[in-house]
């Protein structure tokens, strides 16, 4: 595990390190989880293996630190991260990154593009989304006020989500938790999605072949950004298909990155 300090109180984000080849491969996790219980075995896939990688925690989750003063907006995530990055001795990194993860990796690119060399976003958030109370994810967690999230919503939260993404959920601190899903469904400006066509690196976004087309797909194509549909999967593409998910990022990662 290493780590490196983020902000002017010292606090500090951790990631778990596997050593290997440059350029380093950064994975980047989603809202309420962890990078090393979500891509552990993609890392070391055959596939993708040999490649220095950091298995990184976002400030607010996991095994990094959770302080209560952050206000966890996406700007504020890629330039914590751009730290973590920076102190590791990374540059030019190919970034993998899931759900609200790669709405962080879209800004990072953008905010502090000597950082990033490739994307590859699983599932990835590029829109505002409505908050909608009682649905599962950022929409119902956003849905809440924050004193009312910390007072016992987040209580409703866990039951709803259920055990397996409660298990690293519940490593996030509530305030993290709670402005983490209220600034994602909020989004950025230029959102998310005009961040990424306008960024001029190889690109890659994954998604469930069961969700149909992705939505604004052709000018995503247009602008360079390939599209890959996963099949027999959920949201969840590395832990529910790892081998489909393994030969697509292998792919997306060659010189070429194409599909």
């Amino acid at each position: 595990m290493r780590n490196a300090v983020v902000t002017s109180e010292g606090d500090r984000i951790r990631w778990v390190e596997l050593p290997g080849q440059e350029p380093s491969r950064v994975y980047v996790h989603g809202l309420g989880a962890t990078s090393p219980a979500y891509f552990a075995e993609a890392a070391v896939h055959p596939l993708l293996a040999g490649r220095r990688s950091l298995l990184i925690d976002l400030l607010g989750h996991g095994i990094s630190d959770r302080p209560a003063g952050f206000d966890y907006t996406l700007e504020s995530h890629a330039d914590a991260l751009a730290k973590a990055l920076t102190t590791a001795g990374v540059t030019g990194a190919e970034l993998i990154a899931h759900s609200m993860g790669g709405s962080v990796a879209i800004v990072l690119a953008a905010r502090h593009p000597h950082l990033v060399s490739r994307l590859v976003l699983v599932d990835a958030n590029l829109d505002p989304i409505p908050r909608t109370p009682g649905s599962d994810g950022s929409s119902g967690i956003a849905a809440y006020s924050e004193q009312a999230f910390l007072s016992g919503g987040w209580e409703e939260v866990r039951d709803r989500v259920g055990p397996h993404w409660w298990s690293t959920m519940r490593l996030a601190g509530l305030e993290a938790l709670h402005r983490s899903a209220v600034h994602l469904t909020r989004g950025t400006v230029p959102t998310m999605r005009e961040l990424l066509l306008d960024l001029r690196i190889p690109r890659t976004y994954l998604l469930p072949e069961t969700d149909g087309p992705l939505p604004g797909a052709d000018a995503l194509a247009e602008a360079g950004v390939t599209v890959v549909p996963i099949p027999d999967c959920g949201h969840n593409i590395m832990l529910d298909n790892p081998e489909a998910f393994a030969r697509a990022t292998a792919i997306a990662l060659t010189d070429r990155g194409q599909a």
